[in-house]
């Protein structure tokens, strides 16, 4: 089986999906599938520090939002064609606590880049949560240390560019919650620090 290749004339179903065998990450987007791979250690320490710093978000700040990472499989179009796995993911409205996947569109995705995945975050993926009705959208690219916001309820669709030392205001909140990114840096650096120590 091939993956990520708009020019095959199959086209894969949420069917399909479920059929694949045990071990084998990926997911459907418009009837193709992307290779997703296994994440590296930064990327899910970042996952772990951003996971923690979006519930810690959330309760303080009351309200029915939900913070939920990846895997977590997510039916964005509600359709048979697309079947997702947003890094982290945030939840204010109603949804199945029983159930296998998330149906329609949260309300924030984030995706943290990585080599294989860089064109599928920020070309296609951008262009799914614009179309599917995210609210907001998070691109962190640890390669550059940098964070892109994009307030998908604003049509200009112009993002919001943040370094790893930024306080990342969360748009579904007004702004009265901040993501303070430098918790997220100095966790790398504590990491990098040790490994580093390990190594000599």
């Amino acid at each position: 089986m091939t993956y990520g290749s708009s020019a095959r004339k199959d086209v894969h179903t949420i069917e399909d999906y479920y059929a694949l065998p045990d071990g084998v990450r990926v997911e459907l987007i418009d009837g193709v599938f992307y290779d997703m791979g296994a994440p590296s250690v930064i990327h899910q320490k970042i996952l772990g520090e951003l996971y923690l710093l979006f519930r810690e978000c959330a309760e303080a700040h009351g309200g029915d939002c939900e913070v939920f990472l990846s895997p977590c499989d997510v039916r964005l179009d509600r359709d048979d064609y697309t079947m997702i796995q947003p890094d982290l993911l945030v939840i204010c409205g109603e949804f199945d606590l029983d159930g296998k996947r998330i149906e329609g569109a949260p309300d924030l995705t984030l995706e943290i880049l990585s080599p294989s995945t860089r064109a599928k975050d920020m070309l296609l993926k951008l262009h799914k949560y614009q179309h599917a009705g995210v609210k907001e959208y998070w691109i962190v690219d640890p390669k550059n240390s940098v964070v892109l916001v994009y307030d998908l309820q604003n049509e200009d669709l112009y993002p919001e560019r943040y370094s790893f030392d930024a306080m990342i205001p969360v748009h579904l909140t007004g702004g009265a919650c901040t993501i303070d990114f430098s918790r997220v840096q100095k966790a790398l650096d504590r990491t990098r620090r040790r490994h580093a120590a390990a190594g000599q």
